[in-house]
């Protein structure tokens, strides 16, 4: 069912520490996530993984590498979000803005994509990226590693793609998410699973129960979602 939700701002978000959607890259074949080796304590509330983004070009060869949609299936990922024409959505993970394009002509003209980051080369490298492929409906921002910046009742969809594990209190930012939310709003996360080949330390990782306690510890009515993703799992939120 393809719901319908009031024009408004779709917002995508990234470098907590974190991401572009691809995760940050190691070692590793282009187009694949990373399988890096950063120190990282996932805790319930423990400190997040933070990493330095501000070498846009090297990330950007990864994160927007063509050989990313055989595994990250964008299109896969948008239907979920059950998008309407003028759609709010937060998608934390921008980065190079890799699901910026997908998610703009999800929304349309009369809906807006917010491109957040917390790296100001990142935002900077969005920026441009939107004004070459005239994305009249995106904007890109920097924001706080720990505040979404989103005001309440202001979005109906989050989208946070391969970035839930690098944030610090969980918890805290799943609440910041549920206010943020209008009725019949709702989180998905996507991020990677325990057995995946690919992606980040294991130290690192998060089992898609933990995501699904953690947004419902925030007040949100959480579900783990099937998708036909290789690599990672899906989590929905919804607004009580």
């Amino acid at each position: 069912m393809r719901l319908k939700v009031s024009a408004g701002v779709l917002v995508s978000l990234c470098s907590f520490a974190g991401c572009g959607g691809a995760d940050e890259p190691a070692d590793h074949a282009a187009g694949h996530p990373h399988a890096g080796g950063e120190h990282h304590h996932p805790g319930h509330h423990g400190p997040g993984h933070h990493h330095d983004f501000s070498d846009v070009e090297r990330f950007a060869s990864i994160f927007d590498d063509p050989a990313r949609d055989a595994w990250q299936r964008p299109a896969e990922v948008v239907a979920r979000l059950e998008l309407a024409t003028g759609a709010v959505v937060a998608d934390l993970g921008a980065g190079t803005g890799y699901f910026v394009p997908h998610l703009s002509a999800a929304v349309g003209a009369s809906g807006r994509v917010l491109a957040l980051d917390t790296e100001p080369a990142m935002v900077a490298h969005m920026e441009r990226r939107l004004r070459e492929a005239g994305l009249e409906n995106a904007q890109a921002r920097r924001v706080a590693p720990d505040d979404p910046g989103l005001a309440p009742g202001s979005v109906d969809r989050v989208l946070v793609v391969d970035t839930w594990h690098h944030l610090e209190d969980r918890v805290r930012y799943a609440r910041q998410l549920a206010e943020a939310l209008r009725e019949g709003g709702f989180v998905l996360v996507v991020d990677f699973t325990e057995e995946s080949p690919h992606g980040p330390p294991q130290s690192m990782r998060l089992s898609a129960e933990t995501v699904r306690r953690e947004l419902a510890e925030g007040g949100l009515a959480a579900e783990v979602v099937e998708a036909p993703l290789p690599y990672q799992f899906v989590v929905r939120g919804a607004r009580r």
